[in-house]
């Protein structure tokens, strides 16, 4: 009688280990499929694919920010980079990421929303734990993202806020406000025609710009099963040499050489000088 009721107890306590074990399961199934690799439709170089580059984007920019814009172009069309800073691999940031640069890759989980770019530190994570903004939040170019499943968790609602600069849109050098109290706002969701569609509507509050600027993104399903991952390693033969705030190239044979017509030398006085 006793070894029956031992074995009832030890039932009855596995039980109650797997009850909360199986109140707490994912059901994936409620979630859309975002297996595979993905990549941009419309063109990664531009922050509104369907314009064309730089001034053709009609960014909605204020007197001062079109005009820095205007000077960067001069400045890119002399040899130079511009206000654009990806050229030394930093971060290209919110939202310039949403360009898609990279392969694309689409975690869900309980918590938290990945989007893995095969690029440089493109990577985001977006908490859909329910979360409210934090007091305080450590800047950053990529920022502090929240999202929300809405209605039967076929769309990610997802608000952006706490960045750092310098920011562009794209490689035109189209600039955010210097303040970095940019918001962005995002709708992403699968095309209900073609399930190896995903759209992303960004919408960006600036104080750069004269109103919110809305773009659509659209990123396509690799048919491939098993698609190749490139490795992106920025800094690996970039040939981009940054020397007291100006822009120089490494030739082939290795050697410095200006990027614009009349660019002066950096200043070698700590260099012994070769006499004449």
């Amino acid at each position: 009688m006793r070894y029956r009721n031992s074995i009832a107890a030890v039932t009855l306590l596995a039980a109650l280990c797997m009850a909360p074990v199986a109140s707490r399961a994912w059901d994936e199934s409620k979630y859309p499929d975002l297996r595979g690799q993905w990549r941009t439709l419309g063109g990664a170089m531009r922050f509104d694919g369907s314009k064309p580059w730089g001034p053709g984007q009609q960014a909605p920019l204020t007197a001062e920010y079109q005009a820095r814009f205007e000077a960067n172009l001069k400045d890119q069309a002399a040899g130079g980079q511009g206000l654009d800073l990806a050229y030394t691999c930093l971060d290209p940031s919110m939202p310039r990421v949403t360009n898609g640069y990279g392969q694309i890759e689409f975690v869900v989980t309980p918590r938290t929303t990945h989007i893995l770019v095969a690029h440089i530190h493109d990577n985001r994570r977006i908490f859909t734990d329910g979360r409210d903004w934090p007091a305080a939040v450590e800047p950053t170019f990529l920022g502090y993202s929240i999202g929300n499943w809405s209605g039967r968790y076929d769309l990610l609602e997802v608000e952006t806020r706490g960045f750092k600069g310098p920011r562009t849109y794209d490689t035109s050098g189209i600039p955010l406000h210097e303040d970095n109290l940019t918001v962005v706002k995002e709708r992403i969701y699968v095309d209900k025609s073609d399930r190896n569609v995903i759209h992303d509507e960004v919408t960006v509050f600036d104080h750069a710009l004269t109103r919110p600027w809305t773009v659509m993104k659209s990123y396509h399903r690799e048919p491939d099963p098993h698609p190749y991952w490139r490795e992106v390693n920025c800094a690996e033969n970039n040939n981009h040499v940054g020397i007291g705030g100006q822009n120089y190239m490494l030739s082939a044979d290795g050697y410095l050489m200006p990027t614009r017509k009349n660019q002066s030398p950096p200043d070698l006085r700590y260099f012994k000088q070769a006499k004449e």
